[in-house]
């Protein structure tokens, strides 16, 4: 969700300030809209004048991708106690966007941005479709975004080919455009957050036997999203390097593979763009203090969500 200046998704919504945006790839933009609407009701009651704006129903250029063996049907591994999208705590809100999508909402409130003399930060934990249209529709207001923080690729590795994450390879040839883009850009690879499934049950150790009987938690799964939240929020916890980014957008056995250049093998420019270093790369994360973040969220989340108060 959005705060101070800042577009922070789990799913993307914007305020009446800022906007949101809704990423599509692991269900439909349909049921992404109503699941980030449903999400917003629960863990951000108080701010509701947050708009869950609809994002692009396909890749720009391939078929659309789902992953309902990890996410489930619905795209919440059947979730419960969160209102159906027919009630009118959800069907109001899913009201307020009508007519409008995510590249919109996106460019009104860097417009916003911009007239106030401070720039925002777009945070994408899905494919990056939403955000490479809005560089190629409004490429005047990328002078408004201060950084683009996103969930995807690997260094060396893949979880849904030997060297593709899922996220770069939904749509690759949008990946690139973010990429190319003249503005600071971090990744989040796989690399720093797929370890977190053991650290998770390492840290946790403690409480292990109270967890597993109160949430079910036998091994704890990775953790990927929520991180590009934390580096927003607290960049000193993530270790990163600058590197030269591409993505393969065309061979059959590499295709969504994020290409890191690693050895700094191209000669790069100074600067973002296509012919720059035009990416820092997550390669650690101060796991405990991410989790102080994590946890501390989740009491403040406690204490105002209407969920507890049936």
């Amino acid at each position: 969700m959005e705060t101070q200046g800042h577009i922070f998704p789990p799913y993307s919504f914007l305020s009446s300030r800022f906007t949101i945006r809704t990423p599509n790839g692991r269900r439909s933009a349909v049921c992404t809209l109503r699941n980030a609407t449903r999400l917003l009701y629960a863990f951000a009651p108080h701010l509701s004048d947050l708009i869950v704006y609809p994002g692009a129903a396909k890749p720009l250029i391939r078929p659309s991708r789902a992953d309902p063996e990890i996410h489930g049907k619905d795209g919440l591994g059947g979730v419960v106690g969160l209102p159906t999208f027919t009630s009118p705590a959800i069907s109001s809100r899913l009201k307020a966007s009508e007519g409008l999508k995510a590249i919109e909402g996106i460019a009104n409130a860097t417009r916003k941005a911009i007239v106030a003399g401070t720039k925002i930060h777009l945070v994408a934990c899905g494919p990056l479709t939403n955000i490479a249209l809005f560089i190629s529709v409004y490429p005047e207001l990328i002078a408004g975004i201060e950084e683009i923080c996103f969930m995807g690729g690997g260094v060396g590795i893949g979880n849904r080919s030997p060297v593709a994450e899922f996220n770069i390879l939904c749509d690759p040839e949008a990946a690139q455009i973010v990429v190319d883009a003249d503005v600071r850009k971090v990744m989040i690879p796989l690399n720093p957050t797929t370890p977190l499934r053991e650290t998770l049950s390492s840290l946790l150790s403690f409480f292990a036997e109270s967890y597993r009987t109160t949430f079910g938690f036998i091994d704890g799964p990775p953790l990927h999203d929520a991180l590009t939240i934390a580096y927003v929020s607290k960049p000193e916890l993530f270790e990163t390097i600058r590197y030269r980014v591409d993505v393969d957008c065309s061979t059959s056995l590499g295709v969504g593979q994020t290409v890191v250049d690693v050895f700094n093998y191209r000669t790069c420019e100074d600067n973002w763009g296509s012919a720059g270093k035009n990416v820092l790369v997550a390669i650690d994360v101060d796991v405990a203090g991410f989790f102080d973040v994590f946890f501390a969220s989740v009491d403040r989340c406690d204490l105002t969500t209407p969920l507890n108060m049936v």
